[in-house]
């Protein structure tokens, strides 16, 4: 299993969004528009001189966010033990009324934003990137009903917001998301005293050689307490009764993806969980996830199809001992499960095969449909096996 550094985290953010060099240098015949440098590179800084737009959610309800800061001083941070606590920043998207109100809300903070900027590479303006519009409104009040619960967690390197787009379709669904930084893990986490907290993680896993296993083991005490104030006694969301917290589900994105599985190890409570594109930094008990349900969703080459090189998805396969699956997608890389094909589109970085709508409707169907069928009891038969409205999606195992 290759080992998550700062350096091979920066490439792998950089070169993921920047797949398929044949695709960005593929030119047009020459003397056509698209051939001239001077025409082209103009389109291009236009472009991403407006602020992108994420793709609208696909849902019935209008969307609201909040963002709740939360420390847990039970627990010495594993990165930085003089830090006060353990720091966890968590954006909450939620069915709003349509009256609900509320100022749209933001994307990133700009330190936040210029700090990915800068890993990503010339031609992205952090302030560009911060200004990315959503589709959800802050504060807005929430529809009535209860709500199932899906945790989500960011790849390591990176920060909630870049599963904006999937988390804002959960939640026109019909679902609350909590979408979780968890500090010192990302280039950049804004802190609501000015503060941004940095990758002190990385250095670790580079230069100090631990274990990737002391991410998702601290994620999963991280979801813990994230549940533990949403659905305790003295919830810190207001709105929290809207909340069902006999129906929880969690999904991440690579090491998240990872520590979704550990996180149902160590918590009865989430009741079935998302890989997507993760390896896995730590094996099964024996006893499997007791009989909870669980997708991994990756994609479809050497590396996470069956003997591929992320030899952790075969060796987990067999001890996943309730309803399982094992997706892999076409045309994809490591973050199109995430906001990646969305900003490398708009930023005209070279893309992936898969082009950006598809990557994102892929992503949410599946896993909206995952959830579906096993917080709320709904068929979804598009999990049950191909399907023509979905070419690209394979399943290697069921």
């Amino acid at each position: 299993m290759t080992r998550i550094t700062r350096a091979a985290a920066a490439a792998a953010l950089t070169c993921s969004l920047a797949l398929s060099a044949g695709v960005a240098t593929a030119a047009s015949a020459p003397g056509t528009a698209a051939s001239a440098p001077g025409t082209a590179a103009a389109t291009a800084a236009a472009r991403s001189a407006r602020a992108a737009v994420l793709p609208a959610p696909t849902g019935p309800y209008a969307v609201g966010s909040t963002v709740l800061p939360l420390v847990d001083r039970s627990r010495t941070d594993p990165w930085v033990p003089t830090a006060d606590g353990r720091a966890l920043m968590v954006t909450l998207h939620y069915p709003a009324a349509r009256s609900g109100g509320g100022k749209p809300a933001p994307y990133a903070t700009r330190e936040e934003a210029r700090l990915l900027a800068r890993q990503l590479g010339p031609g992205v303006e952090g302030d560009v990137l911060a200004r990315t519009r959503t589709h959800s409104r802050s504060d807005a009040r929430p529809a009535p009903g209860r709500r199932p619960l899906v945790l989500l967690s960011p790849g390591f390197g990176v920060s909630r917001w870049t599963l904006t787009h999937l988390a804002e379709d959960l939640a026109s669904r019909g679902y609350v998301v909590a979408s979780v930084d968890h500090a010192y893990e990302s280039f950049g986490i804004s802190l609501p005293d000015g503060r941004t907290l940095t990758c002190v993680a990385c250095t670790a896993l580079d230069e100090g050689g631990v274990h990737g296993s002391v991410v998702t083991s601290t994620r999963a005490a991280d979801m813990r307490y994230v549940l533990d104030r949403l659905t305790g006694a003295r919830p810190a969301w207001r709105h929290a009764d809207v909340i069902d917290a006999s129906r929880v589900g969690m999904a991440g994105h690579s090491i998240g993806g990872a520590s979704a599985a550990t996180t149902m190890v160590a918590d009865p409570r989430v009741d079935a969980g998302v890989n997507m594109d993760g390896a896995f930094w730590e094996d099964l008990p024996a006893e499997g996830l007791r009989g909870r349900p669980f997708m991994m969703l990756g994609t479809h080459d050497d590396t996470h199809l069956p003997g591929g090189t992320d030899t952790t998805w075969d060796r987990t396969w067999p001890a996943l001992d309730g309803w399982k699956r094992w997706i892999t997608v076409a045309g994809s890389e490591h973050f199109t499960f995430s906001d990646g094909p969305v900003i490398a589109r708009h930023f005209d970085l070279p893309q992936a095969p898969l082009p950006t709508d598809r990557a994102v409707a892929v992503t949410r169907t599946y896993v909206a449909a995952f959830f579906d069928r096993h917080l709320r009891g709904l068929p979804r038969p598009v999990l049950d096996g191909p399907s023509p409205e979905n070419p690209e999606v394979h399943f290697q195992r069921r």
